[in-house]
């Protein structure tokens, strides 16, 4: 049904083991080389969304070259409006070290996140989010609302978009393009 195939083999691995990537295979190079790489990670979230009728939009959480949480759009499955990919993957993440402030980690996702989910991002402490396209209709980040660099709450977060962008983006359009 979609015109995607998996980026690597680390992935099945990754996801079945939610341990250190293989330093093998994680670009030693600069910063937006291994952004690029976890967000291949999220983006084989949103793969599997897509299989399973939902909005394609997935995301990993990243601390110390882990994964240590994972999670895709799953509100239909799991008749959840809360069941966003980011929500998921908090709750994952939260879930496998013991604590809901999830200090010191990376939010990869591959569409901005809505407000819902930009606070959720905030008072989880998450240090770093890095998504792909923006939301023009909703985005709670930058699009319509700028919940995460929001001066007035008590944890604001450092902020980078348009990482693999094109194929996110993509990947919405096929999908909704499918649907119609």
């Amino acid at each position: 049904m979609f015109p995607f195939e998996p980026l690597s083999s680390e992935f099945a691995f990754c996801r079945a083991e939610m341990t250190k990537v293989d330093k093998g295979a994680l670009p030693a190079t600069a910063q937006e080389d291994r952004d690029a790489f976890f967000m291949g990670f999220a983006l084989e979230e949103a793969k599997i969304a897509a299989r399973e009728g939902e909005v394609p939009i997935g995301a990993v959480i990243v601390r110390d070259e882990e994964v240590i949480g994972r999670g895709y759009n799953q509100p239909i499955g799991q008749h959840d409006p809360t069941a966003h990919a980011e929500v998921i993957a908090l709750r994952d993440a939260a879930r496998r070290t013991g604590n809901y402030r999830l200090t010191g980690s990376t939010l990869y996702v591959t569409i901005e996140p809505c407000a819902m989910c930009a606070g959720a991002l905030v008072n989880a402490r998450i240090a770093r989010l890095v998504f792909g396209a923006r939301d023009e209709r909703s985005g709670g980040v930058t699009s319509v609302f700028e919940i995460c660099s929001e001066s007035s709450l008590n944890h604001q977060l450092e902020l980078l978009e348009g990482v693999r962008a094109r194929e996110a983006q993509t990947m919405m359009q096929e999908f909704f393009r499918a649907r119609r």
